[in-house]
């Protein structure tokens, strides 16, 4: 919400600076996002009246101007706006000035034809973000003064209120609180007429026939009113503000809306058939809003109807059938108080947020609905004439409201860590009122204050949360099994960090064409109901999809390299619906080209090696059939035979798609904290020699080199420390190794721990492990 310090002023007394007005808003709740100057606090820009205008000669775009600037002499402006008449006063830039953005205007001739000035737009002057055309100035404004008089500078705070406090959501919200916190007399607000007394209800006017969605409504009359342009003043609080002026009857309606916080409509009179009725959309029913697009209702949208159509969404938005338009003559005045839930849940499903949605869906002051609607009444008659109905027509009744709290003092006390002896009187201040005993009669636009500790932290706010000391109350606690888990998913991040790989951070939502980068079925993902965007409407079942985008914005900037991983949660539908996944993503070069070394690229070993490397215990990867997005996919299997997760290769095509000249490598597992998350082990460094044997053996080309590991395993042998394998032949003719098989050749390394190994030791355990493995694989030994 954009805040306008003069207006502010107009309900305060505020003498203060505009930063020390910053640091009471901050202290007070609120958050100042920003700062901006808005007014003519510039010089030589003063108001002029343009007395005749006839085309350029040589530019059709442009026009000729003759301009009267007070001084008695004609000015001669060329201008290329074209939403100005004869006799309309706008501002004139004189040679010599310099506009906001730093653009200094001097004496020139444009396409040949002398400007002795530039005529100026809103935005040319930082007064507004319309740009079309020149900016009009009220009829009567001096001819030769100075745009200042017009536009006194002004300071206007971009506010950020929270959603438990609509009351904030205007400029009298913030005045009153502002006066509590700084404890200045009350805001006050110009004398607004009582028509309390002339309330009736007529069904022939007003019918409530959905009273859950609407339990109050209000309808005014206005007939014989003229629609024309705003005073400069209304224009320009408007425009501070950062609001278009349309004209003087719905510039009333926002201008009560920012002033008091109630959001009100003007309905043209005579395009209302029948009585006002709030009701529920028809199924189907359809409805072209005063944004020009149709949105198409269903039974859960509140509306605003006559006796044949809807008029417009309830709190929402307007029709644009039924709005007040140029040649309007006769208003009626809607102000009325809605459920929240209903106007939140329509505003998100078509995706329609107002100004007037903001505040209703969080809720208003239902006791100000007729204030606002009295206040709005006396601007329509001195701003655009007419008369007003005797009674203004009402269905339902203003919502009871009726709360009182408890605060007891030791309970505060206690709550805070200090004593406030004024806190009854800060809660004064606040418009709260003693209830006898410690209870507390609540105001309806604190609709917040619901508990004890509400009203405790009202009483902190009042007397400064800084000024509260610190103090430990609490003592350490033994680590929790959610401490650590956390300590193991930081210990993985730290070793993958440490292989060189770079952490990702991808968003939990994706869209629809993301589903199809993923190594698992996605039919179980979860869809949002009422998504922002539609880039962001399922709950990411992998953390690949997100990975995939990380490396094609790093390739597609030139990268050569891609090594990234990320540990998140995944949301799929079953049990447990959230859960913690691992993905990692390598592609590109794993070596850079170097004077002593060539490129070496990153294949499916070296993938391998990382998660064996981080997750720091065995795993077996088992080759599965092949999926669109991966041809080429390995099961993760650990030693218990549990399925971890899988990794695997993009499809080529894929790869090229997102800018990747060399294999795309991806894998995604489960890491399960106390299994999969193992400390490193180390050991002392090897005090005696090693002994190395090679055996090689036909095998059938079948036979993975995983059981060939497990069966030296299996051999419990004490003396070897190690195996490799060194040489694998396969021969496509059949002369040396016959097609159906395959010859291995593996360097086997043992050592004792204790002294040196003789031959004859070696030689006996390399003779049990070829027995072994002839005996487990059903091998042929070569010699």
């Amino acid at each position: 919400m954009k805040l306008s310090l003069n207006w502010l002023k107009e309900m305060l007394p505020l003498t203060c600076s505009v930063p020390e007005i910053v640091e009471a808003l901050t202290f007070a709740g609120v958050e100042v996002e920003g700062r901006q100057q808005r007014g003519a606090f510039f010089e030589k820009v003063i108001v002029a009246q343009i007395e005749s205008f006839e085309p350029h000669p040589n530019a059709d775009r442009l026009s000729v101007c003759r301009v009267n600037d007070g001084s008695g002499l004609p000015r001669q402006v060329v201008c290329g706006a074209k939403n100005f008449s004869a006799g309309d006063n706008v501002p004139l830039a004189l040679p010599g000035a310099v506009l906001p953005d730093g653009e200094k205007i001097r004496a020139s001739k444009l396409r040949g034809t002398e400007s002795e000035g530039m005529l100026c737009s809103a935005r040319e002057l930082n007064l507004a973000e319309d740009a079309a055309g020149l900016l009009i100035l009220p009829g009567d404004a001096p001819i030769g003064a100075s745009l200042s008089d017009l536009y006194p500078p002004d300071t206007v705070l971009e506010l950020e209120v929270t959603p438990n406090r609509p009351d904030l959501l205007s400029h009298y919200g913030i005045a009153r609180d502002l006066s509590a916190f700084l404890d200045l007399p009350p805001a006050k607000l110009p004398e607004i007429s009582d028509n309390s007394d002339r309330v009736r209800e007529d069904p022939g006017v007003v019918r409530l026939e959905a009273p859950e969605g609407c339990p109050f409504y209000t309808a005014h009359v206005i007939r014989g009113l003229r629609v024309r342009p705003s005073p400069g003043w209304l224009r320009q609080k408007l425009e501070a503000v950062g609001l278009r002026s349309i004209n003087n009857v719905v510039d009333v309606t926002n201008f009560v809306m920012l002033e008091l916080g109630q959001p009100l409509h003007a309905f043209d009179l005579s395009k209302i058939r029948g009585a006002i009725v709030v009701r529920m959309a028809d199924p189907g029913e359809r409805l072209r809003a005063l944004d020009e697009k149709e949105y198409e209702l269903i039974p859960d949208d509140l509306v605003i109807a006559d006796t044949e159509l809807a008029l417009g969404l309830a709190g929402v938005m307007g029709g644009e059938g039924s709005g007040v338009t140029a040649t309007t003559t006769d208003v009626l005045l809607e102000a009325a108080y809605f459920n929240p839930g209903f106007i939140r849940r329509t505003s998100r499903r078509l995706g329609l947020i107002s100004e007037s949605s903001f505040r209703f869906e969080r809720g208003i002051d239902p006791e100000a609905v007729t204030r606002a609607s009295s206040r709005a009444i006396d601007l329509f008659l001195q701003l655009a004439g007419g008369e007003a109905d005797e009674s203004v027509v009402v269905g339902g009744a203003v919502p009871d409201w009726n709360r009182t709290v408890e605060m007891r003092p030791e309970r505060c006390h206690k709550l805070l860590g200090m004593n406030v002896p004024d806190s009854a009187q800060l809660l004064v201040r606040l418009g709260l009122k003693p209830a006898g005993g410690n209870r507390w009669e609540i105001p309806s636009y604190r609709q917040d204050l619901a508990r004890e500790a509400d009203l405790i932290e009202e009483v902190c706010r009042m007397a400064g949360i800084q000024k509260i000391s610190s103090r430990l109350f609490a003592s350490a606690t033994e680590s929790s099994s959610a401490d650590r888990t956390h300590d193991e998913l930081m210990r993985l991040r730290q070793r993958l960090a440490g292989l060189g790989l770079f952490e990702a951070r991808s968003l939990t939502l994706i869209d629809e064409q993301a589903l199809e980068y993923t190594l698992a079925p996605t039919s179980d993902a979860l869809a949002l109901r009422n998504p922002l965007t539609e880039d962001q409407k399922i709950l990411r079942p992998s953390l690949v999809p997100g990975l995939v985008r990380a490396a094609e914005r790093n390739l597609n900037r030139g990268s050569s390299s891609v090594a990234v991983f990320e540990i998140g949660r995944v949301f799929k539908v079953g049990t447990p619906e959230e859960s913690v996944s691992l993905a990692v993503l390598v592609c590109g070069e794993r070596q850079s080209k170097s004077w002593n070394q060539g490129s070496a690229i990153f294949d499916l070993f070296d993938l391998k090696g990382i998660l064996k490397t981080a997750l720091s215990r065995d795993v077996i990867f088992m080759r599965e059939d092949p999926i669109s997005f991966a041809p080429l996919l390995c099961g993760i299997v650990d030693a218990e035979g549990n399925s971890v997760g899988k990794v695997g290769q993009l499809r080529p095509s894929l790869a090229k798609e997102i800018g990747a000249r060399d294999p795309v490598l991806v894998a995604e597992l489960s890491p399960t904290p106390g299994a999969n998350l193992q400390r490193f082990r180390y050991r002392p460094l090897d005090r005696f020699p090693a002994v190395t044997r090679d055996v090689a053996f036909v095998a059938n080309r079948e036979l993975k080199y995983q059981l060939v590991l497990d069966a030296f395993a299996s051999a419990n042998e004490p003396l070897l420390v190690d195996v490799r394998l060194f040489d694998l032949f396969v021969d496509p003719s059949g002369e040396k190794v016959p097609r159906n098989k395959k010859s291995l050749a593996c360097s086997l390394t043992y050592r004792a721990i204790d002294r040196t190994l003789t031959q004859e030791e070696a030689n006996a355990a390399h003779s049990r492990l070829k027995s072994q493995i002839v005996e487990r694989l059903g091998v042929a030994l070569r010699e």
